[in-house]
């Protein structure tokens, strides 16, 4: 394991505790071995570069700093981390990714290499991972919406509904949405999803730090018993709103008609169509007509149960 991927791997430990700030890992590498490790552990405190600075002590003069995210330059909840890695007399930083925050956005790397110290941005996988590991947070900063997911369960053929059956896909894969949503800040459908299924769209099942912001999208009205809300304005309108109010993630979970709203609208920025071993023969398929082809890029597959989760990027982050 090289001390990047080792910052990618303990960056995860704040999953959850750092909202709104990102994920970030840092590791100090001197003669060979590490030295000293360090993660965002919450909002508000000392970031990674700080607890690993901290951690390696005087071991930190000459050495190496691999970290996730370009250090900050600007003073916020905390001081500058790039101050604090000069004054360490780090030589040399290795970064998984450049932080789109217009705050930052280089000039952290600009002030390290003024001060006499290298920098090196990692690329191919390693630096794919490193953005991927924030691609909530990315979007928010860069593009004032949320990073948006379409995940849709359908028949190997492409249809969501069943003859007969409430479900398309397997127990498993249900779960997974669960686990989804819980990794979510917001979960929206369309109001024909509302009608038809009454969805509550909670993360019910598992471990959830908290429930998601539910939405349904279109005029409305919602039912009389629905907790859900209601965003009755343009898309891309509502996705602006929805940044300002925090939310950096929204899994669209709505049926054809709101997912090529959003997908004609360039709005989709990830897909994760879990296909069931089922050929439906009939009923709507998971996507209406489009104006062009849409390429994706980065697709995976895995095993859910019976079931195979695609996953694929409209928009890398």
């Amino acid at each position: 394991m090289t001390p990047l991927e080792r910052a990618l791997e303990l960056a995860e430990r704040g999953r959850g505790a750092t909202r709104p700030n990102p994920v970030v890992g840092a590791v100090v590498v001197g003669d060979g071995e590490i030295v000293g490790e360090g993660w965002h552990e919450r909002y508000g405190g000392p970031h990674a570069e700080i607890n690993a600075l901290a951690a390696a002590g005087d071991r930190a003069r000459g050495a190496t700093m691999a970290v996730t995210l370009e250090p900050c330059s600007h003073h916020g909840k905390t001081p500058p981390c790039v101050d604090a890695l000069i004054a360490a007399g780090i030589a040399r930083v290795v970064a998984g990714a450049q932080d789109p925050n217009p705050e930052v956005n280089g000039s952290g790397f600009e002030r390290l290499r003024a001060a006499g110290i290298e920098v090196e941005v990692a690329d191919g996988e390693l630096g794919f991972l490193a953005r991927a590991q924030n691609e909530g947070y990315r979007t928010w900063a860069a593009k004032g919406r949320p990073f948006v997911t379409y995940k849709v369960a359908a028949t190997l053929d492409g249809r969501v509904t069943l003859p007969g059956r409430r479900w398309v896909t397997g127990e498993a894969s249900r779960r997974l949405v669960h686990e989804l949503r819980a990794q979510a800040d917001a979960v929206a459908v369309g109001m024909g999803t509302v009608r038809a299924d009454r969805p509550l769209l909670t993360a019910r099942d598992v471990d959830a730090e908290r429930q998601p912001r539910r939405l349904a999208f279109g005029s409305g009205p919602l039912p009389d018993d629905s907790e859900l809300e209601l965003r009755t304005g343009p898309i891309e309108l509502e996705l602006g709103r929805l940044a300002e109010e925090g939310v950096q993630s929204l899994l669209l979970e709505g049926g054809p008609t709101l997912a090529t709203a959003f997908l004609a609208a360039d709005l989709v920025d990830k897909v994760l169509v879990v296909v069931a071993p089922t050929i439906g023969g009939s009923g709507p398929t998971f996507v209406g007509e489009l104006p062009e082809p849409i390429p994706l890029s980065r697709l995976t597959s895995q095993l859910v149960g019976d079931d195979v989760l695609l996953t694929a990027y409209v928009h890398e982050p």
